[in-house]
């Protein structure tokens, strides 16, 4: 049987207008075009582990509202264990998204029911985090209730995964429940204090972090490519050049796509890998949930 990948985070539903380029505050742009889908970092994570063959379940909190039901439906159509999806009277979370013609993007985000996701509710699924193999965090959901999660699967030898998006404080705690870290360069840089200029930079970023209690990271570097660093050594894998149109779920694709691979027992690095072709595809498509490939398109 495959490994149970487990996801507990947000889920959204994107509003996205894609135009020539991103206002400056105070402007208004006309001519966009719109698109309308399901997003949130841990449900596109979900998707996109689900995709690219892996055995997925999905915990998260949505309104009882048309956008809640539709984001049910959806995962359930991906053939993602929903069971153990809640409810909340909040509305369900939504993101406004801008893109301009060069795939860049800003995003604001109302969390809605996934800030209602509490500790108190992590602790109803316990037995459920305990059985899976690898546990993938975001942070679109209450900091309490990453901590909780995390602490959960750690004391029962699953494999944690935490992407630090957005970027924010955490407790010192959190870290050291943590198997492996996905930050981009600012993520990395906001939570280890460190500018991030360069490959040293990000190297003494890092190994702030290393000092809290995680020891594997995969820095993810946009058109550069991520850095793996595994076992106090690093190796860079590089990107693949494609025509970025929307860099929207791209991170959320690499981070799903990278916990298949280690749950089919690639290394870190070839997972790293595999994760890149998976969101080379995913940047050149609209969307977020729309962009993430299946299993067969990966070469």
């Amino acid at each position: 049987m495959s490994k149970k990948i487990l996801v507990i985070g947000s889920s959204n539903t994107d509003m996205t207008i894609k135009g020539d380029r991103l206002p400056v505050p105070g402007e208004t742009i006309t001519g966009g075009i719109f698109y309308m889908g399901p997003g949130g970092k841990g449900a596109n994570q979900a998707v996109a582990a689900a995709r690219l063959g892996g055995n997925v379940s999905f915990i998260c909190k949505v309104g009882r509202d048309i956008f809640g039901d539709s984001a049910l439906e959806g995962y359930r159509k991906e053939g993602i264990d929903i069971s153990h999806a809640m409810r909340s009277d909040k509305a369900s979370g939504t993101a406004l998204i801008l893109v301009d013609d060069s795939g860049e993007n800003c995003i604001s985000v109302a969390s809605g029911a996934n800030a209602d996701l509490s500790p108190e509710d992590i602790d109803s699924v316990a037995e459920e985090i305990r059985s899976a193999d690898f546990l993938i965090l975001q942070l679109e959901i209450p900091e309490e209730t990453v901590l909780r999660a995390a602490k959960i699967a750690h004391e029962a030898g699953v494999y944690v995964i935490l992407n630090p998006a957005p970027a924010k404080k955490l407790p010192t705690e959190v870290f050291k429940y943590i198997s492996l870290m996905t930050p981009n360069r600012t993520e990395a840089a906001f939570m280890s204090g460190v500018e991030v200029k360069d490959e040293a930079s990000l190297n003494a970023a890092v190994e702030v972090l290393r000092d809290y209690g995680v020891q594997d990271f995969v820095v993810t570097l946009g058109s550069q490519g991520s850095l793996v660093f595994k076992d106090g050594k690093s190796e860079m894998i590089p990107a693949l050049k494609v025509n970025a149109v929307d860099a929207t779920a791209a991170g959320d694709t690499f981070c799903g796509a990278l916990c298949v691979g280690l749950s089919e027992g690639m290394s870190l690095q070839d997972a790293a890998r595999f994760a890149t072709k998976a969101s080379a595809i995913t940047v050149q498509r609209m969307g977020a949930q729309a962009s993430i490939p299946s299993r067969n398109e990966i070469l």
